[in-house]
């Protein structure tokens, strides 16, 4: 089952190992999507800037 936990997918059946079980995979989930949404700030940010940079080339000014 560790694969289903892996993807994000629930589990189809109900786990009885005890309390806090169900506790890992939203803790996976928080670390995963961490490293995620900084790179997704880095790859932004690097994106808005070439633009702003290609404006300020083609048209002399910055954009906003």
């Amino acid at each position: 089952m560790r694969w289903r936990w892996w993807c994000g997918w629930p589990a189809a059946g109900r786990n009885d190992a005890g309390e806090g079980v169900g506790d890992r995979p939203r803790a996976g989930r928080a670390l995963a999507t961490t490293p995620q949404g900084a790179v997704f700030a880095v790859v932004k940010t690097v994106v808005d800037r070439g633009g702003a940079t290609a404006v300020r080339s083609l048209t002399g000014t910055w954009p906003g």
